[in-house]
């Protein structure tokens, strides 16, 4: 085997390592957009795209996509099945690109989706309907072989380098389909005053800690797409490639934070998530044609994508969908003006560089291509979401949509309760385990005559959701261990020692009826931060078991 084909081979597996990490870019950007309560779900979402892809991929997905076939389809290379040991490089880098196309869907319909339904969409996107674009525009299908129109004109095909349409377009259109049809989440849209309604996610730096994965996995995903390295000139189109891409998701930045500062069009404030939102866009219009394009094509191509993301964000709310992740407006808005800005900043046959018959034919061909794409993948999106939502399947009930995906769906909260403290809480957890369900307050002592004035008791708004402390109560119960109407608990004489400046009022949080076992559990509030001569103690009471009550 030649020296060559062993170093491309390395370079596929080696991008596509990089393009595999954009799934942890995903996941940290999508969980960092919604509330705390739906976390867990997202990231067991983006997890699963990558095995879910990979299961798919390799049965029938390559096969559709790369195996010999006709113009619109392939159907060799079956679960790998006769494909030669040179090409699993490729097949490993061509996967990392379907579950991309699946992960831009969840952003869309997160923390509102079955997980069945998840299952369901991602296995049809990366089996059957992704690769089925892949093989027009790469694996020799109708969209790759154009048509010899002849004289001055000659060859016209349609041209996306790394994926402007065959992947953010696809992505962005069954985003798209899917948020139509799931809905919007309770409280996003407000019909008595047609205002909308913003659902902040929970976690800023987590979303920006994706945002720079992304960034750097984009790199890879535009660079790798010339999948050699051994041939003459490789590595300068390469290199064009990520300068182009870093370029335009520069000036996307900055073109999407302008008009967000604009009154007209913004909100006047230097928005972080916009902006990476922007630079996303950025780079995505830029997949179409880094390799053939001036930098300064990328610059323009990169200032008009973030008018295009704002503008398809703008579309999307007038239309009432609800997209929590902006992925329409990010994949399918730059995706879309990144294919046709080709016909435009193509270095050899753009209709800026040669205003002739054969730039507006090749304007056609982006358009003909582009609208095939969106069509395919809205038809096909529409039978599969529509097919979900004829079953009930799609969307989850609305009491658990308010209460959260995590501990119905999965039994683990992202952030529970009894995990937080500075070391003060154990001494509670053993009350609990010795006595029965009880009530834990903090307050602050007045020493040396000093209040802190700005002290204000915060009731703690989440439910303690501990399974051994729920089933210690339980036992508890069962054995007839209740405490009696007489029980003081061990540590509650430090009211008799201390006084507290504003004394803190216990707090009953009635279970939810969905995690309710026999036994309620009882309430902790957290532990405070303090400083100075300061010094915080619990003031810890019993719960009369009369007080409450069962569904």
């Amino acid at each position: 085997m030649a020296i060559g084909v062993e170093i491309d081979q390395l370079f596929l597996i080696f991008m596509g390592m990089i393009i595999f990490f954009m799934q942890c870019g995903f996941a940290f950007l999508e969980a960092g957009a919604v509330r705390s309560k739906n976390v867990t779900n997202i990231l067991i979402k983006n997890v699963f795209d990558s095995f879910v892809s990979g299961v798919a991929y390799w049965i029938i997905g390559y096969a559709f996509a790369f195996g010999d076939g006709n113009d619109f389809i392939g159907h060799k290379y079956f679960a790998s099945y006769e494909l030669p040991e040179t090409q699993y490089a490729a097949f490993f880098f061509q996967y990392t690109f379907a579950a991309t196309a699946a992960t831009i869907v969840s952003g869309a319909v997160a923390e509102r989706c079955e997980f069945l339904a998840y299952f369901v969409y991602s296995f049809f996107i990366t089996g059957f309907i992704y690769p089925v674009v892949t093989h027009w525009v790469w694996g020799g299908g109708f969209l790759a072989k154009g048509k010899d129109y002849g004289g001055d004109i000659g060859q016209i095909a349609y041209q996306d380098f790394a994926g402007s349409g065959v992947v953010h377009c696809l992505g962005g259109t069954a985003a798209f389909v899917g948020a139509l049809l799931l809905g919007p989440r309770i409280g996003r849209f407000h019909k008595e005053t047609k205002t909308v309604i913003q659902i902040r996610g929970h976690s800023v730096p987590i979303a920006a800690l994706g945002g720079f994965i992304l960034f750097f996995g984009f790199l890879a995903f535009n660079g790798g797409s010339q999948t050699s390295i051994s041939n003459p000139g490789d590595g300068a189109a390469i290199s064009l490639s990520v300068v182009n891409t870093i370029i335009s998701a520069s000036f996307a930045a900055f073109s999407s934070l302008i008009i967000n500062r604009s009154p007209l069009f913004g909100n006047r404030s230097w928005s972080l998530l916009i902006t990476i939102n922007g630079a996303l866009t950025g780079m995505v219009a830029a997949c179409a044609g880094c390799n053939v394009m001036y930098t300064y094509g990328a610059c323009a191509i990169g200032c008009i994508s973030g008018i295009s993301f704002h503008l398809w964000s703008w579309i999307v709310r007038s239309l009432k969908i609800d997209d929590p992740l902006d992925a329409v407006a990010v994949h399918f808005g730059g995706g879309s003006w990144g294919v046709i800005a080709l016909a435009f900043f193509h270095k050899e046959d753009g209709i800026f560089y040669n205003w002739d018959k054969r730039s507006g034919m090749f304007f056609a061909w982006q358009l003909a291509g582009l609208a095939a794409i969106t069509a395919w993948a809205a038809v096909m999106s529409l039978i599969v979401f529509g097919i979900l939502r004829l079953l009930k399947v799609l969307r989850v009930p609305e009491d658990i949509e308010h209460r959260g995906l995590d501990i119905p769906k999965h039994n683990e909260p992202a952030y529970p309760v009894e995990a937080y403290g500075h070391g003060h809480i154990e001494n509670i957890l053993q009350i609990f385990d010795k006595s029965g369900p009880v009530k834990v307050t903090q307050a602050f002592e007045k020493m040396n005559g000093n209040v802190n004035s700005g002290y204000e008791e915060v009731a703690d708004q989440g439910p303690y959701e501990s399974p051994e402390v729920k089933r210690q109560i339980h036992q508890l119960e069962q054995n007839g261990g209740a405490p009696s109407a007489n029980y003081v608990p061990e540590r509650a004489h430090v009211q008799e020692r201390r006084v507290p400046v504003q004394p803190a009022q216990p707090m009953q949080i009635q279970e939810p009826v969905y995690f309710q076992e026999p036994v309620p559990r009882g309430y902790v509030q957290q532990p405070r931060y303090y400083s100075g001569n300061q010094q915080p103690y619990y003031v810890v009471q019993p719960i009369p078991r009369e007080s409450f009550r069962y569904h």
